[in-house]
């Protein structure tokens, strides 16, 4: 059985036991927390939500918060001396799913 999941503007495919990386969520570690199911597939019945599946929800534990590796955003203007170096880390959670449905 696995679920498509909505977080962050973001779209996952999940099964129970994966760990997946989501965008910052208001949450402490070791707390669960409950995504909306836009799909959900059981061996050959397929459910789609208009636009999420109703009564169901995925069910995961935030095992830990961090971020993400260094992206460097470099610009510049050529022959005019303007240079602007900025890097930006990410931040994440890192989420078990414990159960869909």
């Amino acid at each position: 059985m696995y679920a498509i999941i909505v977080t962050g503007g973001k779209q996952y495919k999940v099964e129970a036991g994966d760990e997946i990386l989501v965008e910052k969520l208001d949450a402490e570690v070791g707390e669960t927390v409950n995504f909306d199911v836009l799909m959900m597939a059981d061996g050959d019945a397929v459910t789609v939500g208009k636009p999420y599946v109703e009564g169901v929800c995925a069910k995961a534990e935030v095992v830990e918060h961090g971020k993400g590796r260094k992206v460097i955003v470099f610009k510049y203007k050529p022959k005019k001396n303007i240079r602007k170096k900025q890097g930006h880390r990410q931040p994440y959670t890192k989420v078990k799913v414990l159960s869909i449905g």
